[in-house]
C-alpha cells in the first residue's frame, strides 16, 4: 500500500471530518500492525552547549534556557541505564547526544561502549548523534548498532525558518548515509513550528520518498528563552489530525508519538491510536518530563491494545 497522494492528503487535512479521518486511519493502523503498540525510551547522554541555532531547541547555546549541560555520560552510568531499560517492555533505547555531531574521543568511547554491550541490550539500541560521516556510521554498524535516528524536522521549504546553521539537504544526507551503512533509520520531525498543512504534507511525502519506515512525531513544547518560546502549543485536535494524515500518507510506517505528548494532547493522549499511531516514547524526553512507563502501559491496555514484544 503506497499511501495517498498530495491532493488527497490535503483534502483530508483541510476538509475531512474527524470521524471519517480517524476511522480510516485506525483501520490502516490495524491492517499494518494489528493490536500491537511499540514502546521506546531515550537517554540524554550528552546535554546542552549545541552550536546549532534551531529556534525551538532548549539545548542550543544560542538560546539561554538554563538546561543542564554535561559531556558524554560515563560508561558505567550508560551501562546501568541501558540495562535497566532493556529489562523493561521498551523495544528501542535511544542514546541521544547534543551538538552538530558527536566527534573525537567521545565518539570513539560511545562506539566502544556499544560494542561492549551484552547482545540483549545492544539489539535494542538506537543512537541519535548528529551529522556523522559515512565512516563513522559504518563504524557504528560494525560495533553492532542496529538503528540510527536523525530527524528531517519539517518540509525542505520550511526548514530555513527554524535553522540556519545547516541545510535540510545536510540532514537528508546524514539519513541516507545511515541507510547506506546498513543501519535501520528512524526519521521524523516536529510540528507546531508555524508550518502550514502544505508543509506537513510535503514533509510526509519526503519521508515516503526516502523510504522511511520509522517516523517519530514530536509536538513543540515551547521553551522560554527560545525564539519559539512564545508560540502557543498546538491544539490536541490538530495534533491528532497530523497523526491521522501521516497514517494515510505512510500506511506501513511505524508512527511514534514522542516529545510534547503530555503538554499538547493532555487528556486525549489515548486518542493517538484512533488517529493511527502504533508506537510511543515513554519516560522523560531530553529536557521535559514525559509519561511514566506503567501509566503508558495501562493507557495502551485500556484501549484493548497490547505491548509489542
Amino acid at each position: 500500500m503506497n499511501g495517498c497522494d498530495r491532493g488527497t492528503a490535503l483534502e483530508l487535512a483541510l476538509h475531512g471530518t474527524d470521524a471519517a479521518l480517524f476511522d480510516s486511519a485506525a483501520r490502516l493502523r490495524q491492517a499494518a500492525f494489528g493490536r500491537r503498540v511499540e514502546l521506546c525510551a531515550i537517554i540524554n547522554a550528552r546535554s546542552g552547549n549545541c552550536g546549532m541555532d534551531c529556534r525551538f531547541c532548549s539545548q542550543s547555546r544560542h538560546n539561554s534556557t538554563g538546561v543542564a549541560v554535561f559531556p558524554l555520560l560515563p560508561d558505567a552510568e550508560l551501562a546501568e541505564r541501558t540495562a535497566r531499560l532493556a529489562d523493561s517492555p521498551v523495544r528501542h533505547i535511544g542514546l541521544v547526544t547534543s551538538g552538530g555531531a558527536l566527534e573525537g574521543g567521545e565518539f570513539v568511547r560511545l562506539r566502544d561502549f556499544i560494542a561492549s554491550c551484552p547482545d540483549g541490550v545492544r539489539r535494542k539500541l538506537c543512537a541519535s548523534l548528529g551529522r556523522l560521516s559515512q565512516g563513522q556510521l559504518e563504524a557504528l554498524h560494525a560495533a553492532g548498532l542496529p538503528r540510527f535516528h536523525h530527524n528531517l524536522e519539517t518540509a525542505e521549504s520550511y526548514y530555513p525558518n527554524i535553522c540556519t546553521t545547516q541545510r535540510w539537504q545536510d540532514r537528508r544526507t546524514t539519513a541516507r548515509r545511515a541507510r547506506a551503512a546498513g543501519l535501520e533509520l528512524c526519521c521524523g520531525g516536529l510540528f507546531g513550528l508555524g508550518e502550514s498543512w502544505e508543509d506537513r504534507v510535503d514533509f510526509a511525502l519526503a519521508l515516503r520518498e526516502e523510504g522511511v519506515r520509522n517516523v517519530p512525531l514530536n509536538f513543540l513544547h515551547p521553551h522560554p528563552h527560545t525564539p519559539l518560546g512564545g508560540r502557543p502549543p498546538l491544539d490536541a485536535a490538530e495534533a491528532l489530525r497530523i497523526i491521522a494524515v501521516f497514517r494515510h500518507i505512510l500506511p506501513q510506517a511505524t508512527l511514534r508519538v514522542c516529545g510534547g505528548r503530555p503538554l499538547v494532547l493532555g487528556g486525549r493522549q489515548a486518542d493517538i491510536f484512533a488517529a493511527g499511531a502504533n508506537a510511543l516514547m515513554t519516560g522523560d524526553y531530553l529536557t521535559t518530563r514525559g509519561g511514566g512507563l506503567e501509566d503508558d502501559i495501562r493507557m495502551i491496555q485500556a484501549q484493548g491494545l497490547e505491548i509489542a514484544e
